[in-house]
C-alpha cells in the first residue's frame, strides 16, 4: 500500500476554497448566485503558466484525485495512480488542479448548501445543472488562478463528457483534451439504469420529497440501492466473476441450510451501497445523473457531430474499454469518426481489459503506458 512518503506521491495535500461573487448563468435560464468551490493543486505552475492540467471529475468524484489529506490517512485520492512524481500526468512536470463540480458534496456548493434566499438548505430546490454550467465555472476557476490555456484537460465517464465540452466552449483555452471511457451522450440504456437509480432514491421514506435535510433524516437505504445499480454497470461479467465467481460468504447450498446462505457478490455490493449512502448526498446524485442523462454534445450543432468538433482546436486523445458496456468501444470510434470527419488530430486506442468501465481508474499497464507516452508529448510541447 502506497504511503503519503513515497517518491511517486505528492504526498500530504490541503484542499483549497474559490469564492465567486459574481453570479454564474445557468444552462436553465437561472443563476447562481455567490458560490464556492473546492480544489486541490499538485506540481507547480511554471513562469510561463503552460503546465496546467485540469482533470475533471466522474459522477460520484470529488476534488482529492491524489495524495493524502494527513499522514494517517489509509486510502489516497481517486485517480493516484495517474497522478504524481514519475506518473502519467507527471508532477515534476505539470501543475494539476482538480475541482469538486458545483452541485457537488464534497465542498463547492450545491444541494447540501445554504440558500442565501430562505437560509435553509437548497435541498432539491438547487438548479438543475448541465455540463456546460460546469465548464463556465471551471473556467472560473482558470482565471482566478491566471491560467489562461491548460496544457490539458483530462477525464473519464462524465469528466471525458466535460473535457469535450470544454474543448467545444473554450477552444483557445485547451492545447489537448483527453477522453476516456465517455461518450457523445448516452444510450437508451444509461439513461435506463440511471433513472432505476433515481427511483430507488425518492422511493425512500426517508427522502421526504428531497428535504430530508430539514428532519435531519438521510435517505440512505434508497442511495444504497441506487450504489448497487450503478456499480453493477461499472463492472463487467468477468470482472465481477474473477474477483467473486459464485463464492460463498456464509452458510452453504445444502438442503436445509440454503436461508442462511450468502454469496461474496451480495455481501459486496451491500458493503458499497451503505459506504457510498454515507459519504454521498442523495440531491447531489439525483442531479448529477441528470446532468448526464441531459449531456448532448452536438444538440445545439443540428445533431452533427461533426459540425460540432470544427470548434474544436485542439488534439485529442480518446481511450476505450474492451469490456466496458456502460461506455462501450463502439461510443469512444463515434467520436474518434467526428474528429476525423471534422479535420481534427486524434489518437484513440482501445485497451483489452476485464475490468469494465472501472477500467480507466485502474493501473492496467498498456492503458498506463499509452496514457504516460501521450502526456509527454503534452508536456514536450508546455
Amino acid at each position: 500500500m502506497s504511503t503519503a512518503n513515497d517518491s511517486h506521491s505528492v504526498g500530504i495535500v490541503t484542499p483549497r476554497i474559490a469564492r465567486f461573487e459574481e453570479p454564474l448563468p445557468l444552462a436553465c435560464g437561472r443563476d447562481l448566485p455567490a458560490y464556492e468551490l473546492i480544489y486541490e493543486t499538485y506540481g507547480e505552475l511554471n513562469a510561463q503558466r503552460s503546465n496546467a492540467i485540469l482533470v475533471c471529475h466522474a459522477l460520484s468524484g470529488h476534488h482529492h484525485a491524489a495524495g493524502y489529506h494527513s499522514a494517517d490517512d489509509k486510502r489516497p485520492g481517486w485517480w493516484d495512480e495517474c497522478i504524481g512524481p514519475g506518473k502519467p500526468i507527471d508532477t515534476s512536470h505539470f501543475y494539476v488542479v482538480s475541482v469538486n463540480n458545483i452541485g457537488g458534496c464534497h465542498g463547492s456548493t450545491g444541494p447540501m448548501s445554504i440558500n442565501p434566499e430562505t437560509g435553509k438548505p437548497w435541498g432539491p430546490d438547487f438548479p438543475p445543472l448541465r455540463a456546460r454550467d460546469w465548464v463556465h465555472s471551471q473556467a472560473r476557476l482558470a482565471d482566478y488562478l491566471g491560467i489562461d490555456c491548460w496544457a490539458a484537460i483530462v477525464g473519464g465517464s462524465l469528466g471525458g463528457m466535460q473535457a469535450m465540452r470544454w474543448a467545444l466552449e473554450y477552444p483557445q483555452r485547451v492545447r489537448h483534451c483527453i477522453v476516456i471511457a465517455a461518450a457523445m451522450k448516452l444510450s437508451a440504456q444509461n439513461l435506463a439504469f440511471n433513472e432505476v437509480a433515481r427511483q430507488a432514491i425518492v422511493s425512500d421514506p426517508k427522502f421526504a420529497g428531497g428535504y430530508y435535510q430539514e428532519h435531519n433524516a438521510v435517505p440512505s437505504q434508497g442511495l444504497a440501492l441506487a450504489r448497487m445499480v450503478g456499480h453493477i454497470t461499472y463492472l463487467s461479467d468477468n470482472a465481477m466473476a474473477n474477483k467473486f465467481g459464485r463464492d460463498l460468504r456464509s452458510g452453504t447450498l445444502e438442503q436445509g441450510d440454503q436461508e442462511q446462505a450468502e454469496f461474496q457478490v451480495q455481501s459486496y455490493l451491500r458493503y458499497q451501497g451503505s459506504q457510498f449512502s454515507s459519504s454521498f448526498d442523495a440531491n447531489t446524485y439525483i442531479l448529477m445523473t441528470r446532468a448526464l442523462d441531459y449531456f448532448d454534445l452536438a444538440r445545439e450543432y443540428g445533431n452533427d457531430p461533426v459540425a460540432a468538433f470544427k470548434h474544436a482546436s485542439c488534439s485529442f486523445l480518446v481511450i476505450s474499454f474492451s469490456t466496458d458496456w456502460r461506455f462501450s468501444p463502439e461510443r469512444s470510434r463515434e467520436i474518434v469518426d467526428a474528429l476525423i470527419a471534422a479535420d481534427r488530430p486524434v489518437t484513440y486506442a482501445e485497451i483489452e481489459a476485464d475490468e469494465g468501465h472501472d477500467a480507466f481508474l485502474l493501473p492496467i499497464p498498456r492503458y498506463v503506458d499509452l496514457f504516460h507516452a501521450y502526456m509527454r508529448r503534452v508536456g514536450e510541447s508546455s
